[in-house]
């Protein structure tokens, strides 16, 4: 790679969406999500791993969706007028993810995101690429792929 190519992506900024999960606020890079919907009409999928809450029926393609708060072993939570279906595209793949709100979208500049310590809030740093502060908080980067990895 060459130095010019390395600058380009080690500066700018990266566009995210952001979601609470419990207390957390996470972010995930926009180019991965396809949309946020409310469809929670779920059927549940037999012998599947705890972390799958069921699948949905979008627009005639058939979408499992992956429970975060299960994923990152915090306390369960019922379905409110705030959770959503973060709808995201991995490896050709369409995965829904339950979110208990959504926050906002958030450009972040590259240089101001830090390594992710060894566990966030009682979760294992695994599961993100980084962290960034904001005034009041911190939102963590989502690493999608260790997350669907379980």
């Amino acid at each position: 790679m060459t130095n010019a190519i390395e600058a380009v992506v080690t500066t700018g900024e990266r566009r995210f969406v952001t979601f609470y999960v419990d207390q957390l606020l996470i972010g995930l890079d926009i180019d991965q999500v396809q949309e946020i919907n409310r469809q929670f009409d779920l059927t549940t999928v037999p012998r599947s791993p705890s972390f799958v809450r069921g699948v949905i029926n979008l627009r005639g393609e058939v979408v499992t969706v992956i429970d975060l708060r299960r994923v990152l072993q915090m306390p369960e939570a019922e379905l409110t007028k705030d959770s959503r279906n973060l709808i995201i595209q991995s490896d050709g793949e369409i995965i829904g993810l339950w979110v208990d709100q959504i926050a906002d979208i958030l450009n972040i500049p590259v240089e101001e995101v830090s390594p992710s310590p060894a566990n966030v809030s009682g979760v294992d740093g695994r599961y993100f690429q980084g962290v960034h502060a904001l005034e009041n908080e911190i939102v963590v980067i989502l690493d999608i792929a260790e997350t669907l990895a379980g």
